[in-house]
């Protein structure tokens, strides 16, 4: 019965190794340098897809130092939250919001990468309490 044992366990040990073997690896993740560069982005919403925000997103190899530069503001540094699969989380703010002045927004975006193209959403929290879902769609400039 020991023999037996043994024998079962060896050959358990053996398939296991075999398996293990042949499992193919695990391609890795987006890495911040491939998305590194100047984002021309556009935020849309509505049945049509309308754009309603235009932005320049300055993006770092390290996830340090990145921006948002909406039109006649200054800069809004961005926070890099999550990055996986071909995916980059971001947040911004709060800033003064383009679409509600007066009011206080902090968003935050998943944006999807391939090459130099990037599409995604954006979620709009206000001071408020009010949120709002966007699309976003970017292009690396060359």
């Amino acid at each position: 019965m020991r023999a037996f044992l043994l024998a079962a366990s060896v050959t358990l040990i053996g398939q296991a190794t075999a398996a293990s073997a042949q499992a193919p690896a695990q391609r890795g993740g987006i890495k911040l340098s491939d998305v590194a560069g100047t984002w021309d982005v556009k935020s849309m919403a509505g049945p049509k897809d309308s754009v309603v925000v235009a932005s320049v997103v300055t993006s770092t190899a390290d996830g340090k130092g990145w921006t948002m530069k909406l039109a006649n503001r200054e800069p809004v540094p961005v926070r890099v939250v999550a990055v996986g699969g071909d995916s980059v989380v971001t947040e911004a703010g709060p800033y003064e919001s383009v679409l509600r002045p007066g009011q206080k927004v902090t968003t935050r975006t998943v944006g999807h990468y391939k090459g130099d193209t990037m599409t995604g959403t954006i979620e709009a929290r206000y001071a408020s309490g009010d949120v709002i879902r966007l699309k976003t769609a970017g292009t690396r400039r060359k």
